[in-house]
């Protein structure tokens, strides 16, 4: 694969895990409430979910745009407008910050675990990172398209699960930093924004065509 591939799917997957979303504030969440060890298993459901979407994503990736060409368009046009939709509820007057977390009553290692798994899962960020995002990044003409995704899967599962953990275990002092500072959120929350817009504009611009090989 080409390394522009590779940053290309870092740089977004980084965007998309630093937007607020079902994962960051369960994770968040639970972290304060429960303290970093909660976190951390809740953390390893979170990454069985991953792999979860990740697996059903490459194996079908081939058999879908080889019946229907039409759908590479019709995904890399749902990717753009799901960026552009992430991008606009960072950006917009009163954007959700990095940090709202809630108070939970306190679960077992299985439920946490079962907990981190389901909220991935039913995250629609993820379904559509899978199913609209990642195939931005693959060159059929290198063939293996399978191998090429799993790559590209394992880079966006690394980038989210580290910064996940970072989330975890410094959960508690970062949310009571940002609860005074303000103009450190409207930073985050303009940088995050930024990104994503620039990717949704990018791939709207896109004429490519996926010709897709035998993998």
């Amino acid at each position: 694969m080409e390394w522009g591939a590779l940053v290309g799917i870092a740089v977004l997957s980084l965007g998309m895990v630093l937007t607020p979303g079902p994962n960051m504030i369960y994770l968040a969440s639970r972290a304060i409430s429960q303290g970093r060890r909660a976190g951390l298993v809740s953390l390893t459901g979170t990454f069985v979910g991953f792999v979860v979407y990740l697996t059903a994503t490459c194996l079908g990736l081939t058999a879908i745009f080889a019946l229907v060409p039409a759908a590479y368009t019709a995904i890399k046009l749902a990717g753009a407008a799901y960026l552009l939709w992430l991008a606009w509820k960072t950006l917009k007057p009163g954007g959700q910050a990095v940090f709202s977390p809630k108070e939970l009553p306190r679960d077992s290692n299985g439920r946490l675990f079962s907990m981190g798994l389901v909220t991935n899962l039913l995250n629609p960020k993820v379904a559509i990172l899978y199913m609209s995002l990642l195939p931005q990044f693959i060159e059929p003409a290198h063939g293996h398209v399978i191998l090429q995704s799993f790559m590209l899967g394992s880079v966006q599962i690394s980038i989210s699960i580290l910064v996940n953990a970072m989330i975890v275990l410094g959960a508690g002092g970062l949310a009571a930093y940002l609860s005074t500072r303000p103009t450190a959120v409207r930073i985050q929350r303009y940088v995050t924004g930024s990104v994503l817009g620039a990717f949704a504009v990018r791939l709207a611009a896109d004429r490519s065509e996926a010709v897709l090989a035998t993998p």
